[in-house]
């Protein structure tokens, strides 16, 4: 089973599960000042400033919940569950359509949570903190650019998810193209006449 789509921020930073608060400290300084240098020497354009935002966002709220072990162990547990939730439904889709549909509605409400709350509040929260503020200089014009690109990049990863889940397939219409030609000269001439 797939984890892509579900953001992972021990892989934002690089780091491993095992990973201690000094480490991602640190990491996330470095990451950051590198960062920051790349945005010092670039042209900045609409996509590179969106890209830079972003980057930028993940990184803090990377550092925001990975160095706190109680939100932590939040974040995992919800990523893990989720995942979890997914490998049940895509089990039983096939055995028990009854069932899965109860899966379906569950896991849903639970990704479009854990979505929300880790791609959009917690990277908001995130540039407000006094550390991930002193480190990336995040400020409300930051704030007010990264609310709309944070709500695309979300639903960019909730249709990742979606792609691969069972009630995602959809058939192709079967048109009878010929029919419809007919139909529509019929009308045009109905109207016409």
């Amino acid at each position: 089973m797939s984890d892509e789509g579900y953001i992972n921020l021990f892989q934002t930073l690089d780091l491993d599960e095992s990973a201690n608060p000094g480490e991602v400290r640190r990491t996330y300084k470095r990451m950051m000042k590198g960062l920051v240098m790349d945005i010092a020497r670039a042209e900045i354009t609409e996509e590179r400033r969106s890209h830079f935002l972003l980057e930028m966002a993940k990184l803090n709220a990377a550092v925001y919940v990975l160095r706190d072990k109680d939100m932590r162990e939040a974040y995992w547990n919800q990523r893990t569950e989720l995942i979890a939730l997914e490998e049940k439904w895509s089990a039983v889709a096939t055995k028990d359509p009854e069932a899965a549909d109860d899966y379906r509605k569950e896991y849903d409400g639970k990704l479009r949570s854990f979505l929300s709350r880790y791609v959009e509040e917690v990277m908001l929260e995130a540039g407000r903190d006094k550390e991930c503020f002193e480190a990336s200089h995040w400020d409300p014009a930051h704030e007010r650019h990264a609310f709309r690109l944070l709500r695309h990049y979300r639903h960019g990863l909730y249709n990742t998810i979606l792609e691969r889940l069972p009630y995602y397939e959809v058939t192709r219409p079967d048109i009878d193209w010929n029919e419809r030609t007919k139909t529509v000269a019929a009308l045009i001439a109905h109207e016409e006449g």
